[in-house]
């Protein structure tokens, strides 16, 4: 059986509170990524990803250079442990629809991140693949809240 840690991309770059969302767009682009987790001297604070950079960001009209990550960012994020099943992380991914799990070892400390590619390249079960990807790909709710795609799965880190 297929464990987290057997997929997932390892040792995820990270990003602080702190920065400006102009440097954590400049990270994205040198690095050709969509998410960066956001952590600080306790650990893992939240997540930022490219859209929350376009609608908290760009469509609010707030100025990037100003702009602090800890500001745009989404403070509530879904992960999933190194040694969880894939399949399970598969199901987290379909029911949040989200395309991306933070992965934690034991102690809580952030590891890697795993994606629906790693799972769609390395999964037996091509049923189940097919499965999270029309899940995750449904359509977005029109009342539906900047966080709830990213709450609940495996854990929440607040």
């Amino acid at each position: 059986m297929l464990r987290i840690k057997d997929v997932m991309t390892p040792q995820a770059e990270v990003i602080s509170p702190d920065a400006t969302a102009e440097e954590a767009a400049a990270v994205m682009k040198t690095l050709d990524i969509g998410v960066l987790p956001v952590s600080d001297e306790q650990g893992l604070v939240g997540i930022l990803t490219d859209r929350d950079l376009v609608v908290r960001v760009m469509a609010a009209t707030r100025d990037p250079k100003a702009m602090l990550v800890g500001e745009a960012m989404t403070p509530s994020v879904v992960y999933c442990f190194e040694d969880d099943d894939i399949e399970q992380a598969a199901t987290v991914m379909a029911g949040q629809q989200i395309r991306r799990l933070l992965v934690l070892d034991k102690n809580r400390k952030l590891v890697g991140i795993v994606s629906m590619g790693d799972i769609a390249v390395h999964g037996r079960d091509p049923q189940l693949t097919g499965k999270v990807l029309e899940d995750v790909s449904q359509p977005a709710t029109p009342n539906r809240s900047d966080n709830a795609n990213r709450e609940g799965g495996f854990g929440q880190a607040a």
